[in-house]
């Protein structure tokens, strides 16, 4: 039995791409595309299809690849999924969908299902074929706060199944975390646009530059729609709150990569300031961590280091975003943790020290403990602080009733309603930081509890 290992998707050269902004991945060709579709084995309890938040019909699309039909594929991911062009570049596919792939052990690794998702994804961009959107328009006006992932996912949902549905976006431009936070050598911006566009054919409309619990509040909201629906985020960074962070040089990864991404930062003509440092440290290990290293390398850092606590089988960003990171020149500084920020009026060093693991904490992974005696200090211009973000308290201390935890996140129940009747959430606005598939998962559980829920109360 010949064993056809995984397709590698088309890629930019290392020492190329750490020069510019242009996308890392350029997916399959259709001669590879092929070849990986084949290697599904369309499995009767298609396994793969547990580890999909939004619960895609995996080897269904896939067959469909194999005939060579990606705009059939597309059609079949979008019953489930409002964003498929997105998810196949962001999503952690190794511990969701293809984490279950019976390929995965022994026949030459997991399916590429990602991979394929985009393919067909891009397929169906590229068509220009319009959204048609349902003959039957139901009598049900949804607001959605919000316009990231979860709001997309619930805007998308209640839009295919006849809702009128509003979006408020507190930015100039819609996409939340995916045009803010995620650079554009990850996930081009025309992509996102592309997908808002076919959510607009269906009828959604997006208002801009509006704040919830400043511009409007939720109560407010209640008076004019049937529902709401909270997708907010979890935008409001953290810092370590040791001495020097108040510097000039130090800032969230959160703020770096919005001047980069959203306001453009990084193209030469662009009015927004940012700093554009020569050595540049960046402090965590997930994803944003790898986006903003890899942003700060772009923009001109002679060298670029990643300062984690923890070793790197702790790490919690995907090993494909580390590998680029490596690859790209980028340094990782493990079990490391800083004390101190050095300087005067700007940012001149980092003072670390060494950790060693101890034994597993709440969240399962070993403790970092810090080795006495161990410091040390390494020069820099910038340092950008990258351990977590928390949901804006904005809309909690406007909205009474809503009930929240100690940690700012919004309480819900199994069918994402808060506290508040008719009032839905979803997303880093409950869970805390976490993956845009998850988020847009709670996003559509929302929609059709509000679509149920609806037509109970007929």
């Amino acid at each position: 039995m010949v064993i056809v290992e995984r397709q590698r998707t088309i890629e930019q050269d290392p020492e190329v791409r750490a020069k510019n902004f242009e996308e890392v991945s350029k997916g399959f060709d259709e001669k590879t595309m092929l070849i990986e579709a084949a290697r599904c084995l369309n499995c009767k309890t298609a396994p793969c299809k547990k580890g999909c938040p939004v619960g895609v019909n995996i080897p269904e699309f896939i067959m469909e690849l194999q005939k060579n039909n990606p705009l059939k594929a597309n059609e079949i991911i979008k019953k489930t999924n409002s964003l498929p062009a997105v998810c196949g570049r962001v999503c952690p596919q190794e511990v969701q969908c293809e984490k279950y792939c019976v390929r995965k052990a022994k026949l030459g690794g997991s399916v590429a299902i990602g991979a394929l998702e985009r393919y067909a994804a891009d397929a169906g961009l590229k068509s220009q074929e319009k959204v048609q959107p349902p003959k039957e328009r139901k009598n049900i006006k949804v607001a959605v706060v919000g316009s990231g992932p979860s709001g997309l996912s619930c805007a998308g949902e209640l839009a295919m199944n006849g809702a009128q549905v509003t979006v408020f976006e507190a930015f100039h431009q819609a996409g939340g975390v995916l045009v803010y936070g995620i650079p554009e050598f990850r996930l081009p911006k025309d992509i996102v646009q592309k997908e808002i566009d076919k959510l607009k054919e269906l009828g959604v409309e997006f208002k801009l530059n509006t704040v919830i619990g400043k511009t409007f509040y939720v109560e407010e909201l209640l008076k004019e729609y049937d529902f709401v629906f909270i997708g907010s985020g979890a935008g409001l960074p953290m810092f370590m709150k040791i001495k020097g962070e108040s510097l000039n040089g130090v800032c969230s990864a959160n703020e770096f990569l919005t001047r980069a991404n959203l306001m453009k930062a990084y193209l030469p003509d662009s009015v927004t300031p940012i700093q554009r440092a020569k050595i540049s440290v960046v402090v965590g290990g997930g994803n944003v961590a790898m986006d903003a290293a890899r942003t700060a390398l772009r923009l001109g850092a002679e060298k670029v280091y990643v300062v984690y606590r923890r070793s790197r089988q702790e790490m919690p960003a995907r090993e494909d975003e580390i590998i680029h990171a490596e690859e790209e020149g980028i340094e990782f500084m493990l079990l490391t943790n800083p004390v101190e920020i050095l300087g005067k009026d700007k940012v001149e060093g980092i003072r670390c020290i060494k950790m060693q693991l101890g034994e597993p904490d709440q969240s399962g992974r070993r403790r970092p403990i810090p080795i006495e005696g161990s410091e040390f200090d390494l020069k820099c211009d910038q340092v950008i602080m990258s351990i977590g973000t928390s949901p804006n308290p904005l809309i909690k201390n406007s909205t009474k009733g809503l009930e929240t935890t100690k940690w700012g996140t919004i309480v819900v129940d199994e069918n994402n309603e808060t506290s508040i009747e008719n009032v839905y959430a979803g997303g880093d606005s409950v869970t805390g930081a976490a993956t845009v598939i998850m988020a847009m998962g709670a996003g559509r559980n929302a929609a059709k509890a509000m679509l149920k829920k609806a037509e109970e109360n007929k």
